[in-house]
Parts: structure tokens; C-alpha cells; sequence
């Protein structure tokens, strides 16, 4: 296969006339620009210079490969340049991580939003916890993630870009019917006698879990850890069980109550991505498509004043 950097000294070497002329315009030496023409005169199976005393000279069959050879560099430059323009559109493959109660409330969103708006883009979701997540774009197997800054596992260096999504309020989940749904905000010390539903162990919310009731007096009696939030809300609703979850994770179709900590407790989302190099226009168009979303309005928006109540739809207030 031709070479386009030994095309080019070729074709330099038609314009100038002398090895020393193109060594001089491309600041190299007269030897390299020498050894690389013989290495053309080896691929192509063709002598393209001959000696004639202290001078060179182009063959028939050099001189027609350095203005053909012109002419494929010019290709090439067109190519290129039609590339670049083209790679201002978003292109190509962004993975995005995010932990799962952000999967269907915020990048589902924005990937059937993209899918319209950018057709040559293609999202791969990934579900990723912040433990995960953070190493995965580091070593870039995220090229963007969803995490909380709250997690003490990422720390922030210069080498990651932090972007603030919004605050979202950890709610206390109960079953329908349970004597704590009547209050407007709950302590978690009400809860000691309580069974409840966790994360899997070592997880964000699982940890987060066992710190509030520990600081609130009490180890909290666990049923069950699933890492599916779907599955540990069925367990709320069916087997009495409480539960502590992101807003996020808790929308109008569960048949659950939700109830504000008091004091309250969020946790802060933000997409994050890797600094340095240029953003490609793929990755910017996600980060965008991630933060003007109307969820993240209602993340940012203040906390209600009123609790919801029984007779209200169940699900999170203010989400």
C-alpha cells in the first residue's frame, strides 16, 4: 500500500527539483528524504529516480506517480476536511453510565430525544453504580456518566469535569395504609422497630441506608436486597417492608407512600466527564441532551411545603 507521507517527498521533489530543496522545505535531512524515496521505489517495484552526476531526476514511471500521487493527496485533503465538517455533527458511539433509578427518568429520555435530533449518534446505556462508574470513564469504558458527587469513592481531580444536574431528595418509602404516612415528614428513629428493603451490600444506597438509621439510633432490621429498585419496591408494597430511595427511583405507578426525611436528606446528581482533549461533538450533544431534560427542573426546583397524603397519588412529592 502507498505511503502518502513518500507520495508527498515525490511530489516535492517533481516541484523542486532536488533532494536538499525538499529537505529544506520539509526540515528534514537530505539522507531521510533519500532512504524514504527508496523505500517508494521498494513498495512500488519501480525505479522512479535516476542519478545523473551529482543530480536526480524522475523517471517516466516517477514522474507519473508524483502527479498522480499529487493528485491523490489532494483527494485525501478533501477527505479529511469533509470529515472534520462532518464530525462537527454528532457522530459515532457515546457509552453513557448511570446508576439505575436515573436509567428511566433521565437517559431514556434522552436517548429517544437524540434518536431523533442526531440520527448518526447511538447512546449505549450502561447501568453503572458510583463505584463503578468512576473508574469505568477513567479508563474509558463510560465516555460519560450519571453519578452523586455524594459518593466519597470519586474523587474530583483535574483529570474530570463535574456538571451539576441537581439536587435529588432521598425519600422514606411505605406501604399504602402505615401509621407514618400521617405525618409530613418522618424521623428515622420512628422506624427502629421497622423491616426494610435495601440495596445490595456495599451499594451507594445500601450504605447510605445503614449511616442515616445508625445516626438516627438503631440497626435496621433488613428482608431483603435486591439491586433491581422495581423489585424492592414490590417487596414494599406487598410484604409491609420500608425502604430509603432516591426520588428518582419512585414514579406515580408504584403503589407505595413516600414521605420527606426530617431532617432531609438529598443526594446531588451530576454528569461528569472526562477533561482534556476536546470533547467530541457526539459526547457534548449527550452531556446537553442529560441536562435540558424537565426532570432536572424538578430536581432543582424547592422542596413542597406540604408533604403528600394518603389520598394523593402515590409516589414521590414534588417529582
Amino acid at each position: 500500500m502507498l505511503n502518502s507521507g513518500r507520495l508527498h517527498l515525490l511530489s516535492q521533489l517533481d516541484t523542486l527539483g532536488t533532494v536538499r530543496a525538499v529537505a529544506d522545505t520539509l526540515h528534514l535531512s537530505a539522507s531521510t528524504v533519500s532512504q524514504q524515496l527508496a523505500v517508494l521505489e521498494t513498495e512500488t517495484r519501480c525505479r522512479l529516480i535516476e542519478r545523473t552526476g551529482r543530480r536526480v531526476r524522475l523517471t517516466p514511471a516517477g514522474l507519473l506517480l508524483a502527479r498522480r500521487g499529487r493528485e491523490i493527496l489532494d483527494r485525501m485533503a478533501d477527505v479529511e476536511a469533509e470529515l472534520r465538517a462532518l464530525n462537527d455533527e454528532p457522530i459515532g458511539t457515546v457509552r453513557l453510565g448511570v446508576f439505575q433509578s436515573a436509567i428511566y427518568s433521565l437517559a431514556v429520555p434522552a436517548a429517544n430525544r437524540l434518536a431523533t435530533t442526531h440520527p448518526h449518534l447511538r447512546l449505549e446505556l450502561v447501568e453503572m453504580e458510583p463505584h463503578e462508574s468512576g473508574p469505568a470513564l477513567r479508563s474509558g469504558d463510560a465516555d460519560v456518566i450519571v453519578t452523586t458527587t455524594d459518593y466519597t469513592g470519586l474523587p474530583r481531580g483535574a483529570d474530570l469535569e463535574v456538571m451539576s444536574l441537581g439536587s435529588d431528595p432521598v425519600l422514606l418509602v411505605l406501604p399504602h395504609g402505615h401509621p407514618l404516612s400521617s405525618r409530613g415528614a418522618v424521623d428515622l428513629a420512628a422506624c427502629k422497630e421497622e423491616t426494610w428493603a435495601c440495596d445490595r451490600p456495599q451499594s451507594y444506597m445500601a450504605d447510605l441506608t445503614v449511616r442515616l438509621c445508625r445516626e438516627a439510633g438503631f440497626e435496621p432490621r433488613v428482608a431483603c436486597r435486591f439491586s433491581n429498585y422495581l423489585m424492592l419496591l414490590r417487596h414494599v408494597e406487598t410484604a409491609g417492608s420500608v425502604a430509603l430511595l432516591p426520588a428518582l427511583a419512585v414514579t406515580a405507578d408504584h403503589a407505595v407512600v413516600t414521605r420527606r426525611l426530617n431532617p432531609p436528606v438529598h443526594r446531588n446528581v451530576a454528569v461528569v466527564v472526562r477533561r482534556g482533549a476536546p470533547r467530541r461533538a457526539a459526547v457534548n450533544a449527550v452531556v446537553g441532551a442529560l441536562r435540558d431534560h424537565p426532570e432536572i427542573e424538578a430536581l432543582a426546583a424547592p422542596e413542597p411545603s406540604r408533604a403528600q397524603g394518603d389520598d394523593a397519588a402515590p409516589g414521590p412529592a414534588g417529582v
